[in-house]
């Protein structure tokens, strides 16, 4: 079959890889219909999630159709149309149980201090073969898969396999309560469903903050209020919009790939403290970078995102974090949080808890992700598809690959 492989930092190609086959009695095989091109599989092209195997096949959002079951999945039937959740749970652990779901015990081959399984990530995740192919091994299939609606297309269920559910865990975890102020930092896929999500938890405006001139035009479409970094300052900004208090709760899903602002009053000039401390975060989460050609270049400010929000937020506030951070990662604006009595969460989304509901809700009309699609590829075309992706280019937000077959 063909499929998207990692084979070294800076270097990702379309291969043909041996089909994969039933390797456990809870595994299924997934003929995928559509799958995504989502920021983390950019963070480990570009080496800021290092630790990848050569011959990963990468991605981790898909939807498709059940192809062969293994005789302990009970609750499917072959030609089941289903969403693939991102991360990986047995489904019977005491951490699956308490819908803690990636943290499950039992996942990752690496043991329970492991923490988060998902498909297509580093060895420290399992690894797990990815979703970018024609078909995929699905492991504890009873739990890991979930069943589409009838009404619900392919495009919509695809924003559930990771991206909305990951958006409202962030508004979870942020606390977002009725006619809250909440700033949303990063204006990609997850940020843009982050303050849908809001919306829809109670919130009474919401603010989403970026650099990319196309992507704030997209939320401005959403009735965000937005905040372009490159010519104001994010955090006078959020005060002044909010009479010098601060939102109230913000959400981060930027992570590791972070950029500092390009010009105006936030931009950092010459060697300056912060240039100097972002150059060695970049060292700090990225070993080994291999840019080239313009395509593959890390954040040149790893914690940049972090530092605003806990900047913005009022005190006594609250920031969700779902921005992806390798282990490797060590800064933070600690003392800064504590001082303001902020409380900071974090975290891998529990996808399995989310996406039923998440289905549900689009099953009735009462919200549609696919907003946040700008483009739709053929699988042939999936290279290309990376490197516009990779360049933020203008239309290019959230890429849905359709698979073959």
């Amino acid at each position: 079959m063909k499929a998207v492989v990692w084979r070294g930092v800076g270097d990702i190609a379309m291969e043909d890889v041996p089909d994969p086959r039933i390797e456990d009695d809870a595994d299924a095989i997934v003929r995928i219909t559509a799958s995504a091109i989502c920021g983390t599989d950019l963070h480990v092209v570009r080496g800021t999630v290092p630790g990848m195997r050569p011959g990963t096949i990468l991605g981790h959002e898909a939807v498709g159709v059940i192809e062969q079951l293994g005789p302990q999945v009970r609750n499917f039937a072959v030609g089941d149309r289903v969403v693939v959740c991102s991360t990986i749970a047995c489904g019977r652990c005491v951490y699956c149980r308490a819908g803690y779901y990636a943290q499950c015990d039992v996942a990752n081959p690496n043991g329970p201090a492991a923490g988060t399984s998902f498909y297509g990530g580093p060895e420290q995740t399992g690894p797990f073969d990815g979703l970018q192919a024609e078909y995929a091994r699905i492991p504890y299939a009873h739990t890991n898969l979930v069943p589409i609606p009838p009404g619900v297309t392919d495009e919509q269920a695809l924003m559930v396999s990771d991206i909305f559910p990951t958006a409202w865990f962030g508004a979870r975890l942020a606390e977002v309560a009725p006619g809250d102020v909440v700033m949303v930092m990063g204006a990609g896929p997850v940020g843009q469903l982050a303050a849908l999500s809001a919306r829809i938890q109670g919130a009474g405006r919401v603010l989403i903050a970026d650099g990319n001139a196309d992507r704030l035009e997209d939320a401005r479409l959403q009735n965000a209020e937005t905040i372009d970094v490159n010519i104001e300052d994010p955090v006078a900004a959020a005060r002044e919009l909010t009479g010098g208090i601060g939102p109230d709760r913000v959400i981060e899903a930027v992570g590791v790939d972070a950029e500092t602002a390009e010009a105006g009053p936030a931009a950092h000039t010459g060697d300056d403290p912060a240039t100097r401390r972002f150059a060695e975060e970049v060292r700090q989460v990225a070993p080994q970078t291999n840019p080239h050609d313009g395509q593959w270049k890390p954040g040149d400010a790893p914690s940049q995102a972090l530092r605003w929000a806990v900047d913005a937020v009022a005190k006594a506030g609250t920031i969700g974090i779902v921005g992806v951070y390798p282990p490797s990662f060590e800064s933070f604006p600690m003392g800064k949080a504590m001082q303001r009595n902020l409380t900071i969460k974090s975290g891998n989304c529990n996808h399995r808890r989310y996406v039923p509901g998440l289905l549900s809700r689009i099953a009735a009309g009462r919200a549609d992700p696919t907003t946040v699609v700008a483009q739709e590829e053929p699988m042939s075309d999936v290279m290309r598809a990376y490197e516009a992706f990779d360049r933020r280019e203008p239309g290019w937000t959230k890429v849905v690959l359709e698979v073959a077959g």
